[in-house]
Parts: C-alpha cells; sequence; structure tokens
C-alpha cells in the first residue's frame, strides 16, 4: 500500500520545490497545484505533489503516521 505524505515546502524553483519531511527531504514536481509558497504543506506521492492542506491537518497526519 502506498500512502501520500505531508511535507513542508522549504525551496521553489519553478515547477520544483524541495521539501522537508521529519526524517528527510527531496524535490517534488508542483505542476498539478497554484499558488504554492515556501512553509505551505504539501501532500506528496513519490515526486508529485498532490494537494495543499492546513498546516494542522498535516501536524495530525505526521502524528498519526509516527506511531
Amino acid at each position: 500500500m502506498c500512502l501520500a505524505t505531508p511535507s513542508k515546502v522549504i525551496k521553489i524553483k519553478k515547477d520544483w520545490v524541495t521539501v522537508k519531511t521529519p526524517h528527510h527531504s527531496h524535490k517534488v514536481n508542483i505542476c498539478l497545484l497554484k499558488n504554492v509558497k515556501i512553509g505551505d504543506y504539501l501532500l506528496i506521492h513519490g515526486e508529485l505533489a498532490l494537494n495543499k492542506i492546513p498546516k494542522s491537518e498535516a501536524e495530525k497526519i505526521l502524528k498519526l503516521t509516527q506511531k
């Protein structure tokens, strides 16, 4: 089973952003999203950002998956 995980945007370069999770950081494509800003939380699957989510929701998901 695959799981989309929330990650925080820390750097933006055109259609690619660097995101940080509690355990690592990597680059993902944001071509499906509009108005992505540093500090936003994105729902990530592989190298593709699927959706922007509120910080509170991201923290809730991360808390549940880190157990």
